[in-house]
């Protein structure tokens, strides 16, 4: 009987344990990451190539999303307000999803399984293969190589990508009004500019660079942190992609608490 009790008790004891320690480490890899960044001959050179591949690459599968998504956002606006609600509403519901929820959010995930994913792969893989360790015999900081034009990437070309996707979604809601739901342009236009204001743009950006830093810094750490194989290099890789989800939800939340 008390080792049943006890057994639940012990597992939450393991596991606190185990999340403080996990806080620890990556706290102290982000500090060595930060230290890192003042190697700007190292990392500059490598800048530009990372944003092109965090970036540009990931347009197609993000403006997909957002096409998708205006597009059911316009039709379900049109659903939820008929016979109540004027329907150039519509135009309000999908500029404002967009641009302050579904746009960062919704890219947010996605770069998260492209963009973290493969951070982590290549770095765990690197380790296993002893590549950093050939990195630092040559003399090279592998944080400043490795981790800081990555990091910096994210946080530079996430706003871009999710402005695009905003874009993009506003103008999928846009031709479905129009084309679907007997839409005018200007009943569109109207709905759109009825409660827009200028800082929803910036708290989309603001919400985008965050998560930016966040996917690329976790899918460093985690691949940074590989031990074993290539089941480790896997494990490595689910692990940044959930962890890196997870966190996009939460300052998803901290960003409308402390901003709105």
């Amino acid at each position: 009987m008390n080792q049943a009790w006890t057994s639940p008790a012990a597992w939450v004891g393991r596991s606190a344990l185990e999340t403080a320690g996990g806080f620890g480490r990556f706290g102290g890899f982000a500090s060595s990451v930060v230290r890192s960044a003042g190697d700007v001959g190292t990392w500059s050179r490598l800048l530009i190539s990372h944003m092109a591949r965090l970036g540009v690459e990931s347009l197609p599968i993000a403006l997909f999303i957002a096409a998708f998504t205006g597009i059911v956002l316009a039709l379900q606006a049109s659903y939820t307000f008929t016979g109540a609600i004027p329907l150039y509403f519509v135009g309000v519901l999908v500029g404002k999803t967009m641009i302050l929820e579904l746009g960062p959010v919704l890219t947010g995930l996605a770069l998260a399984g492209r963009v973290g994913a493969n951070i982590a792969a290549e770095i765990g893989t690197m380790r296993v293969t002893e590549q950093i360790d050939a990195l630092e015999t040559l003399g090279y900081d592998p944080l400043a190589y490795l981790v800081v034009p990555r990091v910096l990437a994210g946080i530079i070309m996430f706003p871009v990508v999710v402005a695009f996707a905003n874009a993009i979604g506003i103008l999928g809601g846009w031709i479905t009004a129009i084309n679907l739901l007997d839409m005018s342009t200007p009943q569109f236009v109207r709905g759109l500019r009825l409660f827009f204001v200028q800082f929803d743009i910036q708290y989309s950006l603001i919400k985008a660079a965050s998560f930016g830093l966040s996917v690329t810094a976790i899918g460093a750490y985690y691949g940074f942190h590989t031990m074993g194989g290539a089941a480790a290099v896997g494990r490595s890789t689910t692990q940044a992609v959930v962890v890196s989800s997870m966190m996009i939800l939460v300052l998803d939340a901290f960003w409308a608490v402390v901003l709105l």
